[in-house]
């Protein structure tokens, strides 16, 4: 979650990030720098509400000047564009601008309290408000903006005078309102504002963002034949013209262009799909697959860090790891690269036009010519030149009678008549 609202910070074109974090949250730390090299990670040693938060970075805030926003590291469902538009607002509009929305259930959210023209004038906590505040169905979101220059001073003069003793954020607008300066609203859809603080509530976000990259991607002329089934990450590519079938998911770093078809019971991952190529059903795609235009990968076919250069095939029942298939070349049913010897990965390079015969095994590292023909059955761990027909299959041996001579012993010892 919080690598998404980070993702979005960036997105939004903000160029500095500081995390705020409790102590003891070493993997949190860890996890924020691995995203975001560059980002300021603070400890709040003790949990004393928002606005200590905040000053827990005063550290990045030093000779700050350009605006500044409030993200919340359990709210990964907001929209870059949202953040866009409460940074918009600040400066000729407003010196601290607020997110909002209009909630179904106010019970237990903050309420933006606004005068007659619609101006804001507050932000009351719910034990704090009065009863008919609390009939006010516009909510904090917890999303503050601010223009620099006033963030820290306004922070600093942040009391703890209320029902749990803390230090409100949202205090920050009555305070900014007395000293003349300008406070506005933004207001989003509810579900975009959705806080995670379960695993039901993150199940519940994760359905949202589901639908949310569904909707965008059929929108975008993506046909989904069960929209529902389909599972897609936020960086999930994909072309016009795209069909994916029932049941397919989609892991990170995943483009498919456009024409190409993702067949049933899928799971693609770190992997680039050309242009009219056809996936599965039942295949998968791992990490460093390249599949041009134009290829078949079919039903139980593994591909992982290898290229299937235009109109290659590989349909059934096949592993194709570390390795180069060139164009047109077909891979038999059964067929597998053995790449790895117990210690390090080989590389196998299949040539263009290159046939490989069913429950093939090629040991790598192996370099197979193009034109090549190999008979199936074979276990090939030389490398073969262009054109030419390899067989490795042992000689037969043909014992005509063997099998009913066998079972008439056999079963005589067992004391059984034949």
């Amino acid at each position: 979650m919080l690598g998404r609202v980070m993702e979005t910070a960036r997105e939004s074109g903000l160029e500095q990030i500081a995390v705020v974090v409790a102590p003891g949250m070493d993997a949190v730390r860890d996890a924020a720098e691995a995203i975001h090299p560059d980002v300021g990670v603070f400890v709040q040693e003790e949990q004393l509400g928002t606005a200590h938060a905040v000053l827990a970075a005063r550290e990045a805030l030093a000779d700050f000047s350009g605006d500044a926003i409030i993200l919340y590291g359990d709210t990964p469902l907001l929209r870059p564009q949202t953040v866009r538009r409460i940074l918009n607002l600040l400066g000729d509009e407003a010196d601290l601008a607020v997110l909002g929305f209009e909630a179904q259930d106010p019970t237990g959210y903050g309420r933006l309290i606004t005068d007659a023209d619609g101006t804001l004038v507050a932000v009351r906590e719910e034990k704090d408000a009065t009863d008919e505040e609390r009939k006010v169905r516009l909510c904090n979101s917890g999303v503050f903006a601010f223009r620099g220059e006033y963030l820290p001073g306004l922070l600093e003069r942040i009391g703890n005078d209320n029902a749990k003793g803390e230090y409100y954020l949202t205090d920050a607008v009555e305070i900014a309102r007395a000293d003349g300066l300008k406070t506005g609203v933004v207001v989003c859809p509810e579900e975009e504002v959705m806080g995670v603080n379960s695993k039901v509530q993150l199940a519940e976000a994760e359905a949202e963002l589901q639908n949310r990259l569904r909707r965008e991607a059929m929108e975008a002329g993506v046909t989904l034949l069960a929209p529902e089934t389909v599972f897609l990450c936020p960086d999930t590519c994909l072309g016009r013209d795209v069909v994916v079938e029932q049941n397919v998911v989609f892991g990170p770093g995943v483009t498919v262009e456009e024409g190409a078809r993702i067949r049933a019971f899928s799971h693609l991952e770190e992997a680039h799909v050309g242009r009219d190529a056809v996936v599965g059903p039942f295949a998968r795609l791992r990490p460093g697959t390249q599949l041009g235009p134009k290829v078949r990968v079919g039903n139980f076919v593994e591909v992982k860090n290898a290229t299937m250069d235009e109109g290659s095939k590989a349909n059934h029942l096949t592993y194709v790891g570390d390795a180069h298939v060139g164009a047109a070349a077909n891979i038999g049913a059964g067929t597998i690269t053995c790449n790895y010897d117990g210690f390090q990965k080989h590389r196998t390079e299949i040539g263009a036009g290159a046939f490989i015969g069913s429950n093939t095994a090629l040991v790598a590292p192996i370099r197979i010519g193009d034109g090549v023909y190999v008979g199936s059955g074979s276990v090939l761990s030389k490398d073969v030149p262009a054109d030419a027909l390899v067989v490795t299959r042992g000689p037969l041996d043909q014992r005509d009678g063997w099998a009913a001579r066998v079972r008439t012993r056999r079963q005589r010892a067992k004391g059984n008549k034949p």
